[in-house]
């Protein structure tokens, strides 16, 4: 059984929390990679990265943060997050040269995602708190 990507990847509360409660879209690129767009900004097109995944492990971005700041970024966290979105990469059948067999441009949905907050600290996964499981921390509206 793989690890989680939680368990691997190092990371700050900081960079959780926003990888959390940032508006990001997912779309699975051919080579198995993700591009993470932080709908978040007024200009989403000039936050758009591309993340890569080794297995279910988002390895490096192209954002900034990721060139000049310790640990994983808030794309990588942002992928590391999702289940639907890891699942999505790596249950792809592969093409004989080990590339992912998608459709360029395909997206996927981040409706049904598990859990993470027990990896997350005090901080509610966003399932958790739409659903009404648990609810933000005051003073996080």
């Amino acid at each position: 059984m793989s690890k989680s990507p939680l368990d691997v990847l190092e990371y700050s509360d900081k960079t959780a929390k926003r990888a959390q409660w940032e508006a990001f879209e997912f779309t699975l690129l051919e080579d198995g990679d993700v591009t993470v767009v932080n709908a978040s900004h007024d200009k989403p097109e000039d936050h758009s990265y591309t993340v890569h995944c080794e297995g279910n492990i988002p390895t490096d971005c192209t954002c900034p943060a990721w060139e000049h700041h310790e640990g994983a970024c808030k794309h990588m966290l942002a992928v590391a997050i999702r289940k639907p979105v890891l699942d999505a990469v790596t249950a792809k059948p592969t093409r004989a040269d080990g590339g992912a067999v998608v459709e360029e441009g395909e997206t996927t949905a981040s409706e049904d995602e598990e859990c993470e907050c027990e990896r997350l600290g005090d901080f509610p996964c966003w399932p958790c708190v739409r659903d009404g499981r648990r609810e933000l921390p005051e003073g996080a509206e």
